[in-house]
């Protein structure tokens, strides 16, 4: 029996710290993205979704397909070459391919694994998601936006740190998820298990190349319109916990301070005066006759109202 005790125990120890361990680590919680006391709740956008970006270099073009989940690592497909996808643990990766019209050929040319917790693989460190409510941040411009922007780290290319930023901008009339009409090539599994599948219409590139103080982090950037970074959005997904107001508070107020003169008043009564029963209430007569008071005070209500009536609407001479 003893035994058994510990053994269903530890499924509860490990609940309670599994949490502690995923901050620690810095992984995403979809539903539960605090920033600055506001929750946003993006676990709508969990999966692939997929972004090119197209550069002509004569007689070629430089296809850059980039494809985040937000909530967990991306699931490669099993038939493509380990060397032609992203590690495991990434969430943002980048495959450069260039296509050739002419010969009709397509070479992968760079494979970047931009964001995840990467730290076993060469160059490679923690996810580390950090979160900021636009409304509040510093800049005037962010200011004049509604959503949240994440930033993820944990990629390294050729000994350059990556980092992923992306801006979930509200727009209460897309979901996020619609598709573009163009394709992208990928190899990232969607329902369908195919490799090569729409683009997510809502998910813009803004731009990718060298920041910082000297250029030392390759930095990804992507616009993502949703609902869901709406701070009201419809079905309260992200929808702030508003306060409680003056007349909640009083009634909780007014209920603690009766209870606590009603069980302060009876601990005095007994140890004084070793009262019981009623005699234990402060003021136990008038509460015990209350609502003998009350009806009271109802009947002669009631008779001064029908004997108004009863004038027929005239006044005693």
């Amino acid at each position: 029996m003893h035994i058994h005790a510990r053994g269903a125990a530890m499924p509860t120890l490990m609940s309670l710290l599994f949490p502690l361990y995923a901050a620690a680590l810095g992984t995403i919680d979809c539903s539960k993205m605090l920033a600055d006391k506001h929750n946003f709740d993006l676990s709508a956008l969990d999966g692939p979704h997929s972004v090119m970006n197209s550069v002509e270099q004569p007689p070629s073009w430089l296809n850059t397909t980039y494809t985040i989940n937000i909530c967990r690592p991306l699931v490669p497909d099993s038939n493509v070459k380990k060397e032609e996808r992203c590690p495991g643990p990434t969430r943002v990766c980048a495959i450069e391919r260039l296509i050739n019209p002419i010969s009709e050929t397509t070479t992968i040319s760079r494979v970047i694994p931009i964001a995840g917790d990467l730290q076993n693989f060469p160059g490679g460190t923690l996810l580390d998601a950090s979160y900021t409510r636009l409304r509040t941040a510093a800049s005037p411009a962010d200011q004049a936006r509604e959503g949240i922007r994440v930033e993820l780290h944990g990629g390294s290319y050729n000994g350059r740190k990556q980092r992923a930023v992306v801006e979930f901008l509200c727009d209460p009339d897309v979901t996020g998820i619609e598709e573009a009409e163009e394709s992208v090539l990928d190899v990232y599994k969607r329902e369908e298990g195919n490799g090569t599948t729409k683009a997510t219409r809502a998910l813009v590139f803004k731009k990718y190349g060298p920041e910082g103080a000297k250029g030392e982090v390759d930095v990804l950037t992507l616009e993502w319109r949703t609902k869901f970074a709406c701070e009201n959005v419809e079905g309260g997904v992200g929808k702030e916990k508003g306060s409680w107001g003056f007349f909640t508070w009083f009634i909780i107020i007014a209920f603690l301070s009766i209870a606590t003169y009603l069980i302060f008043g009876s601990w005095l009564n007994y140890n004084r005066y070793g009262a019981r029963g009623w005699d234990l209430l402060p003021h136990g007569d008038t509460i015990r006759d209350a609502p003998y008071l009350v009806k009271d005070w109802s009947r002669r209500v009631f008779n001064t109202v029908q004997d108004s009536g009863s004038r027929g609407g005239y006044s005693a001479v």
